[in-house]
């Protein structure tokens, strides 16, 4: 069962046994990290923006254009960053290590 682990803002790590398959969004979501993730997981927000480990960011699928148009819009984006959402677990992944940003933007909110 591969690990995932979180680092928040402050440098405070989780570390979490997971199932493959399941995006970081979910785990997070399972777990009480507080990863938002507005638009449950449709690639319509960036707000389960994560920054990845340099170590691990070439061993992940390649983000497609719509993921990238989404980072577009994420506070603190990084040349590491992806989307929770988009990365799903397996054993290629096992100590996948991602940090939280400092903030979100969640554009999904009605402006008044």
């Amino acid at each position: 069962m591969p690990k995932v682990i979180f680092v928040s803002p402050d440098g405070k790590e989780q570390t979490f046994d997971v199932q493959n398959g399941v995006s970081l969004l979910e785990v997070a979501h399972r777990n009480g990290v507080p990863l938002e993730g507005a638009c449950e997981g449709s690639l319509a927000c960036s707000t389960c923006h994560v920054i990845v480990a340099p170590e691990w960011f070439e061993k992940l699928k390649p983000s497609s254009e719509d993921e990238e148009d989404m980072l577009d819009l994420a506070f603190g984006l990084t040349h590491t960053s992806r989307l929770g959402c988009q990365i799903m677990m397996s054993d290629a992944l096992d100590g996948i290590r991602v940090t939280l940003p400092a903030a979100t933007r969640n554009m999904m909110v009605d402006k008044k």
